[in-house]
Protein backbone atom coordinates (compact mmCIF):
# COMPACT_ATOMS: atom_id res chain seq x y z
CA UNK A 1 0.00 0.00 0.00
CA UNK A 2 1.22 3.48 -0.83
CA UNK A 3 0.42 6.44 1.42
CA UNK A 4 1.39 10.09 1.47
CA UNK A 5 2.52 10.09 5.09
CA UNK A 6 2.77 7.39 7.73
CA UNK A 7 2.82 8.19 11.43
CA UNK A 8 3.86 5.31 13.67
CA UNK A 9 2.74 5.67 17.27
CA UNK A 10 -0.72 6.61 18.51
CA UNK A 11 0.22 8.52 21.66
CA UNK A 12 0.03 12.30 22.15
CA UNK A 13 3.06 13.07 19.92
CA UNK A 14 1.81 10.96 17.03
CA UNK A 15 -1.76 12.24 17.33
CA UNK A 16 -0.57 15.86 17.42
CA UNK A 17 1.58 15.27 14.32
CA UNK A 18 -1.48 13.82 12.59
CA UNK A 19 -3.52 16.88 13.54
CA UNK A 20 -0.91 19.31 12.22
CA UNK A 21 -0.74 17.48 8.89
CA UNK A 22 -4.46 16.90 8.45
CA UNK A 23 -5.17 20.58 9.09
CA UNK A 24 -3.15 21.31 5.96
CA UNK A 25 -5.06 18.82 3.89
CA UNK A 26 -2.54 15.98 3.84
CA UNK A 27 -3.55 12.33 3.68
CA UNK A 28 -2.41 10.74 6.94
CA UNK A 29 -2.26 7.09 7.94
CA UNK A 30 -1.50 6.46 11.62
CA UNK A 31 -0.30 3.04 12.82
CA UNK A 32 -0.11 1.67 16.36
CA UNK A 33 0.80 -1.74 17.78
CA UNK A 34 -1.92 -1.74 20.43
CA UNK A 35 -5.65 -2.54 19.98
CA UNK A 36 -6.55 1.12 20.65
CA UNK A 37 -4.86 4.51 20.59
CA UNK A 38 -3.61 6.68 23.44
CA UNK A 39 -3.32 3.98 26.10
CA UNK A 40 -0.56 5.66 28.11
CA UNK A 41 -2.41 8.98 27.72
CA UNK A 42 -5.45 7.37 29.31
CA UNK A 43 -3.31 5.94 32.12
CA UNK A 44 -2.02 9.46 32.83
CA UNK A 45 -5.65 10.50 33.16
CA UNK A 46 -6.11 8.21 36.13
CA UNK A 47 -4.18 10.74 38.21
CA UNK A 48 -6.04 13.69 36.73
CA UNK A 49 -4.25 14.23 33.37
CA UNK A 50 -1.72 16.95 34.08
CA UNK A 51 -1.73 18.54 30.60
CA UNK A 52 0.78 21.33 31.11
CA UNK A 53 2.01 23.92 33.63
CA UNK A 54 0.97 27.55 33.96
CA UNK A 55 4.25 29.01 35.24
CA UNK A 56 5.97 31.80 33.24
CA UNK A 57 7.40 30.43 30.01
CA UNK A 58 11.06 31.09 30.83
CA UNK A 59 10.81 29.01 34.02
CA UNK A 60 8.85 26.38 32.13
CA UNK A 61 11.60 26.03 29.52
CA UNK A 62 14.30 25.64 32.17
CA UNK A 63 12.72 22.36 33.31
CA UNK A 64 14.11 20.68 30.18
CA UNK A 65 17.69 21.04 31.37
CA UNK A 66 20.51 20.27 28.96
CA UNK A 67 18.14 19.75 26.01
CA UNK A 68 16.30 23.04 26.49
CA UNK A 69 17.90 24.69 23.46
CA UNK A 70 16.95 21.82 21.12
CA UNK A 71 13.37 21.66 22.39
CA UNK A 72 12.73 25.36 22.87
CA UNK A 73 11.54 26.22 19.31
CA UNK A 74 8.91 23.48 19.49
CA UNK A 75 7.84 24.45 23.03
CA UNK A 76 7.56 28.11 22.08
CA UNK A 77 5.58 27.09 19.00
CA UNK A 78 2.97 25.34 21.14
CA UNK A 79 3.24 26.86 24.62
CA UNK A 80 1.08 26.02 27.65
CA UNK A 81 -1.57 28.67 27.00
CA UNK A 82 -2.09 27.31 23.47
CA UNK A 83 -2.35 23.78 24.82
CA UNK A 84 -5.18 24.97 27.06
CA UNK A 85 -6.90 26.66 24.11
CA UNK A 86 -6.50 23.49 22.04
CA UNK A 87 -8.03 21.34 24.82
CA UNK A 88 -10.96 23.72 25.13
CA UNK A 89 -11.52 23.51 21.35
CA UNK A 90 -12.15 19.81 21.96
CA UNK A 91 -14.72 20.55 24.66
CA UNK A 92 -12.34 20.06 27.59
CA UNK A 93 -12.20 23.04 29.94
CA UNK A 94 -9.08 23.30 32.07
CA UNK A 95 -8.11 24.84 35.39
CA UNK A 96 -4.86 25.75 37.12
CA UNK A 97 -4.24 23.97 40.41
CA UNK A 98 -2.57 25.51 43.43
CA UNK A 99 0.82 24.18 42.27
CA UNK A 100 0.45 25.74 38.81
CA UNK A 101 -0.34 22.43 37.16
CA UNK A 102 -3.08 22.47 34.50
CA UNK A 103 -5.80 19.81 34.50
CA UNK A 104 -9.11 19.17 32.73
CA UNK A 105 -12.00 20.25 34.96
CA UNK A 106 -13.33 16.71 34.60
CA UNK A 107 -9.94 15.33 35.82
CA UNK A 108 -10.30 12.67 33.11
CA UNK A 109 -8.43 11.88 29.89
CA UNK A 110 -11.11 9.84 28.11
CA UNK A 111 -13.41 12.75 27.04
CA UNK A 112 -10.46 14.67 25.60
CA UNK A 113 -9.12 11.64 23.74
CA UNK A 114 -12.55 10.78 22.34
CA UNK A 115 -13.03 14.31 21.07
CA UNK A 116 -9.53 14.36 19.61
CA UNK A 117 -9.92 11.08 17.72
CA UNK A 118 -13.32 12.15 16.43
CA UNK A 119 -11.84 15.35 15.03
CA UNK A 120 -8.89 13.55 13.44
CA UNK A 121 -11.13 11.03 11.72
CA UNK A 122 -13.38 13.85 10.49
CA UNK A 123 -10.27 15.38 8.90
CA UNK A 124 -9.56 12.12 7.11
CA UNK A 125 -6.87 10.59 9.31
CA UNK A 126 -6.94 6.81 8.84
CA UNK A 127 -5.93 4.75 11.85
CA UNK A 128 -4.53 1.22 11.81
CA UNK A 129 -4.34 -0.58 15.16
CA UNK A 130 -2.63 -3.89 15.90
CA UNK A 131 0.10 -2.90 13.43
CA UNK A 132 3.49 -3.43 15.07
CA UNK A 133 6.29 -1.75 13.18
CA UNK A 134 9.28 -4.06 12.77
CA UNK A 135 11.52 -1.95 10.52
CA UNK A 136 12.16 -1.39 6.84
CA UNK A 137 12.36 -3.73 3.90
CA UNK A 138 15.41 -3.79 1.63
CA UNK A 139 13.54 -1.24 -0.53
CA UNK A 140 13.04 1.14 2.42
CA UNK A 141 9.36 0.30 2.78
CA UNK A 142 7.81 0.25 6.23
CA UNK A 143 7.08 -3.26 7.46
CA UNK A 144 4.39 -4.13 10.01
CA UNK A 145 3.32 -7.32 11.73
CA UNK A 146 -0.47 -7.64 12.06
CA UNK A 147 -2.90 -10.39 13.10
CA UNK A 148 -3.50 -10.96 9.38
CA UNK A 149 0.15 -11.19 8.40
CA UNK A 150 2.84 -8.81 7.26
CA UNK A 151 1.90 -5.42 5.78
CA UNK A 152 4.29 -3.30 3.72
CA UNK A 153 3.78 0.45 3.29
CA UNK A 154 5.36 2.91 0.89
CA UNK A 155 5.27 6.41 2.40
CA UNK A 156 6.42 9.73 0.96
CA UNK A 157 7.29 10.80 4.53
CA UNK A 158 7.30 9.05 7.89
CA UNK A 159 7.02 10.29 11.47
CA UNK A 160 8.08 7.94 14.27
CA UNK A 161 6.50 8.73 17.64
CA UNK A 162 7.00 5.40 19.40
CA UNK A 163 7.38 6.48 23.03
CA UNK A 164 10.06 5.56 25.55
CA UNK A 165 10.61 2.35 27.45
CA UNK A 166 8.37 2.70 30.49
CA UNK A 167 4.88 1.15 30.70
CA UNK A 168 5.61 -1.67 28.22
CA UNK A 169 2.17 -3.14 28.84
CA UNK A 170 0.71 0.02 27.27
CA UNK A 171 2.94 -0.15 24.20
CA UNK A 172 5.96 1.95 25.28
CA UNK A 173 8.48 -0.88 25.31
CA UNK A 174 11.44 0.68 23.46
CA UNK A 175 11.58 -2.28 21.05
CA UNK A 176 12.32 0.13 18.20
CA UNK A 177 15.76 0.82 19.71
CA UNK A 178 17.49 -2.03 17.87
CA UNK A 179 15.81 -1.10 14.57
CA UNK A 180 17.22 2.43 14.63
CA UNK A 181 20.63 1.23 15.83
CA UNK A 182 20.81 -1.08 12.82
CA UNK A 183 19.89 1.93 10.70
CA UNK A 184 23.04 3.67 11.96
CA UNK A 185 21.33 6.24 14.20
CA UNK A 186 22.91 7.09 17.56
CA UNK A 187 20.91 6.21 20.66
CA UNK A 188 21.61 6.50 24.36
CA UNK A 189 20.52 3.56 26.54
CA UNK A 190 17.21 4.02 28.30
CA UNK A 191 17.18 4.88 32.00
CA UNK A 192 14.27 5.41 34.40
CA UNK A 193 13.64 9.16 34.67
CA UNK A 194 10.63 10.03 36.83
CA UNK A 195 11.06 7.10 39.16
CA UNK A 196 11.54 6.02 42.75
CA UNK A 197 14.91 5.20 44.29
CA UNK A 198 15.99 2.44 46.64
CA UNK A 199 16.93 3.19 50.26
CA UNK A 200 18.06 0.60 52.82
CA UNK A 201 15.35 1.27 55.42
CA UNK A 202 15.28 -0.72 58.62
CA UNK A 203 12.41 -3.17 58.95
CA UNK A 204 10.98 -1.14 61.84
CA UNK A 205 10.97 2.11 59.84
CA UNK A 206 9.37 0.75 56.69
CA UNK A 207 6.81 -1.29 58.62
CA UNK A 208 5.70 1.88 60.35
CA UNK A 209 6.00 4.51 57.62
CA UNK A 210 5.74 2.89 54.15
CA UNK A 211 3.11 4.81 52.21
CA UNK A 212 3.51 7.96 54.33
CA UNK A 213 4.06 11.33 52.58
CA UNK A 214 6.79 13.66 53.82
CA UNK A 215 5.83 17.28 53.09
CA UNK A 216 7.00 20.90 53.41
CA UNK A 217 10.73 20.42 52.86
CA UNK A 218 13.62 21.53 50.69
CA UNK A 219 15.50 18.79 48.89
CA UNK A 220 19.10 19.24 47.79
CA UNK A 221 21.22 17.14 45.44
CA UNK A 222 24.74 18.37 44.73
CA UNK A 223 23.92 21.93 45.75
CA UNK A 224 20.69 22.16 43.72
CA UNK A 225 18.01 22.92 46.31
CA UNK A 226 14.28 22.93 45.52
CA UNK A 227 11.09 22.76 47.58
CA UNK A 228 9.43 19.38 47.38
CA UNK A 229 7.92 16.35 49.00
CA UNK A 230 8.11 12.60 48.64
CA UNK A 231 6.53 9.37 49.83
CA UNK A 232 8.22 6.64 51.87
CA UNK A 233 7.94 3.25 50.15
CA UNK A 234 8.93 -0.24 51.23
CA UNK A 235 11.95 0.04 48.99
CA UNK A 236 12.87 3.72 49.35
CA UNK A 237 11.36 7.02 48.21
CA UNK A 238 9.28 8.29 45.31
CA UNK A 239 7.25 11.36 44.36
CA UNK A 240 7.50 14.75 42.70
CA UNK A 241 10.25 16.07 44.93
CA UNK A 242 12.41 13.09 43.99
CA UNK A 243 11.58 13.21 40.29
CA UNK A 244 12.83 16.80 39.92
CA UNK A 245 16.29 15.61 40.98
CA UNK A 246 16.27 12.27 39.14
CA UNK A 247 18.94 13.14 36.57
CA UNK A 248 21.37 14.44 39.21
CA UNK A 249 20.72 11.40 41.41
CA UNK A 250 21.45 9.00 38.53
CA UNK A 251 24.64 10.89 37.68
CA UNK A 252 25.85 10.65 41.28
CA UNK A 253 25.07 6.95 41.36
CA UNK A 254 26.96 6.39 38.14
CA UNK A 255 29.99 8.22 39.52
CA UNK A 256 30.09 6.91 43.10
CA UNK A 257 27.68 3.98 43.38
CA UNK A 258 25.15 5.88 45.52
CA UNK A 259 23.61 9.35 45.81
CA UNK A 260 22.95 11.71 48.70
CA UNK A 261 19.60 13.46 49.00
CA UNK A 262 19.88 16.20 51.65
CA UNK A 263 16.59 17.07 53.32
CA UNK A 264 15.82 20.33 55.12
CA UNK A 265 12.80 19.43 57.25
CA UNK A 266 12.35 22.99 58.60
CA UNK A 267 13.13 25.21 55.59
CA UNK A 268 11.55 28.32 57.15
CA UNK A 269 13.53 28.13 60.40
CA UNK A 270 17.22 29.02 60.71
CA UNK A 271 19.52 26.41 62.21
CA UNK A 272 20.57 28.71 65.08
CA UNK A 273 16.92 29.15 66.05
CA UNK A 274 16.49 25.39 66.16
CA UNK A 275 19.56 25.09 68.38
CA UNK A 276 18.05 27.61 70.78
CA UNK A 277 14.69 25.83 70.86
CA UNK A 278 16.31 22.44 71.38
CA UNK A 279 18.64 23.64 74.14
CA UNK A 280 15.95 23.75 76.81
CA UNK A 281 15.82 21.05 79.43
CA UNK A 282 14.36 17.80 78.16
CA UNK A 283 13.63 16.53 81.65
CA UNK A 284 11.75 13.27 81.74
CA UNK A 285 10.02 13.82 78.42
CA UNK A 286 10.38 11.22 75.68
CA UNK A 287 12.39 12.18 72.61
CA UNK A 288 9.20 12.37 70.53
CA UNK A 289 7.53 14.77 72.98
CA UNK A 290 10.68 16.88 73.35
CA UNK A 291 11.16 17.13 69.56
CA UNK A 292 7.54 18.01 68.83
CA UNK A 293 7.42 20.63 71.59
CA UNK A 294 10.64 22.29 70.47
CA UNK A 295 10.35 22.06 66.67
CA UNK A 296 6.89 20.82 65.71
CA UNK A 297 8.39 17.73 64.06
CA UNK A 298 6.57 14.46 64.66
CA UNK A 299 5.54 11.24 62.94
CA UNK A 300 7.49 10.34 59.84
CA UNK A 301 9.91 13.27 60.16
CA UNK A 302 10.84 12.23 63.69
CA UNK A 303 11.15 8.69 62.34
CA UNK A 304 13.56 9.86 59.65
CA UNK A 305 15.74 11.52 62.28
CA UNK A 306 15.87 8.29 64.28
CA UNK A 307 16.57 6.30 61.11
CA UNK A 308 19.29 8.50 59.59
CA UNK A 309 20.76 10.55 62.46
CA UNK A 310 20.46 8.32 65.52
CA UNK A 311 23.87 9.39 66.88
CA UNK A 312 22.89 13.07 66.91
CA UNK A 313 19.64 13.03 68.87
CA UNK A 314 21.04 13.98 72.27
CA UNK A 315 23.09 17.00 71.20
CA UNK A 316 21.01 20.14 70.42
CA UNK A 317 23.56 21.46 67.91
CA UNK A 318 23.95 18.18 66.06
CA UNK A 319 20.22 17.55 66.12
CA UNK A 320 19.47 21.01 64.71
CA UNK A 321 22.01 20.43 61.96
CA UNK A 322 20.44 17.05 61.13
CA UNK A 323 16.98 18.63 60.91
CA UNK A 324 18.34 21.13 58.37
CA UNK A 325 20.71 18.72 56.59
CA UNK A 326 19.43 15.15 56.89
CA UNK A 327 21.29 12.93 54.44
CA UNK A 328 19.40 10.05 52.83
CA UNK A 329 21.58 7.55 50.97
CA UNK A 330 19.85 6.47 47.74
CA UNK A 331 21.30 3.25 46.35
CA UNK A 332 19.77 2.80 42.89
CA UNK A 333 16.76 3.71 40.73
CA UNK A 334 13.71 1.50 40.77
CA UNK A 335 13.24 -0.69 37.64
CA UNK A 336 12.47 1.05 34.38
CA UNK A 337 9.07 -0.59 33.99
CA UNK A 338 7.98 1.19 37.20
CA UNK A 339 9.06 4.61 35.91
CA UNK A 340 6.61 7.27 34.76
CA UNK A 341 8.98 8.20 31.94
CA UNK A 342 12.44 7.40 30.62
CA UNK A 343 15.62 9.23 29.74
CA UNK A 344 17.70 8.10 26.78
CA UNK A 345 16.59 7.27 23.28
CA UNK A 346 17.40 8.84 19.93
CA UNK A 347 20.01 11.57 20.23
CA UNK A 348 18.74 15.00 19.23
CA UNK A 349 22.15 15.54 17.66
CA UNK A 350 21.05 13.09 14.94
CA UNK A 351 18.24 15.41 13.87
CA UNK A 352 17.77 18.73 12.15
CA UNK A 353 16.07 21.55 14.04
CA UNK A 354 12.69 20.26 12.80
CA UNK A 355 13.30 16.70 14.09
CA UNK A 356 14.13 15.14 10.74
CA UNK A 357 16.97 12.61 10.54
CA UNK A 358 20.01 14.46 9.17
CA UNK A 359 20.94 11.51 6.96
CA UNK A 360 17.42 10.50 5.87
CA UNK A 361 15.23 13.21 4.33
CA UNK A 362 11.56 12.56 4.99
CA UNK A 363 12.07 10.62 8.24
CA UNK A 364 10.91 12.60 11.30
CA UNK A 365 10.76 11.84 15.03
CA UNK A 366 8.73 13.16 17.99
CA UNK A 367 7.86 12.59 21.61
CA UNK A 368 9.46 10.55 24.35
CA UNK A 369 11.53 8.38 22.03
CA UNK A 370 13.87 11.38 21.73
CA UNK A 371 16.64 11.77 24.31
CA UNK A 372 15.27 14.41 26.66
CA UNK A 373 13.72 14.33 30.10
CA UNK A 374 11.71 16.59 32.38
CA UNK A 375 10.02 16.25 35.77
CA UNK A 376 6.34 15.54 36.19
CA UNK A 377 4.11 18.60 36.39
CA UNK A 378 2.79 18.84 32.84
CA UNK A 379 6.21 19.14 31.20
CA UNK A 380 6.22 15.62 29.76
CA UNK A 381 2.92 15.91 27.91
CA UNK A 382 3.70 19.47 26.82
CA UNK A 383 6.91 18.37 25.11
CA UNK A 384 5.19 15.40 23.46
CA UNK A 385 2.45 17.69 22.10
CA UNK A 386 4.96 20.31 20.98
CA UNK A 387 7.48 18.01 19.29
CA UNK A 388 4.64 16.14 17.58
CA UNK A 389 3.22 19.37 16.22
CA UNK A 390 6.67 20.58 15.12
CA UNK A 391 7.42 17.30 13.33
CA UNK A 392 4.00 17.35 11.65
CA UNK A 393 4.42 20.90 10.36
CA UNK A 394 7.95 20.11 9.19
CA UNK A 395 6.74 17.00 7.37
CA UNK A 396 4.08 19.12 5.65
CA UNK A 397 6.78 21.54 4.47
CA UNK A 398 8.90 18.64 3.27
CA UNK A 399 6.04 17.14 1.29
CA UNK A 400 5.38 20.51 -0.32
CA UNK A 401 8.99 21.29 -1.26
CA UNK A 402 10.98 18.04 -0.94
CA UNK A 403 13.65 20.18 0.70
CA UNK A 404 15.37 19.01 3.88
CA UNK A 405 14.79 21.44 6.73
Amino acid sequence: MQVEIAIIGGGPAGLMAAEALSEQGHSVHLFDAMPSLGRKFLMAGKSGLNLTHAEPLEGFLEKFGSEQARLEPALRGFPPDEIRTWAESLGTETFVGSSGRVFPKSMKAAPLLRGWLKRLRAKGVVTHVRHRWVGWTSRDQLCFETPNGAVVIDAAATILALGGASWPQLGSDGAWNSILTQRGLALRPFEPANCGFNVDWSEHFKDRFAGTPVKNMRLDVGGRSLPGEFVITNDGVEGGGIYQHAKQLREQMSATGAAILTVDMKPDVAEENLVRKLSGSRGSRSFATYLKKATGLAGVKAGLLRECAADNLNDPGKLAHAIKNLNLVLRSPRPIDEAISTAGGLSLQELTECYMASTEPGLFFAGEMLDWEAPTGGYLLSACFATGRKAGLAAADYLATKNAC
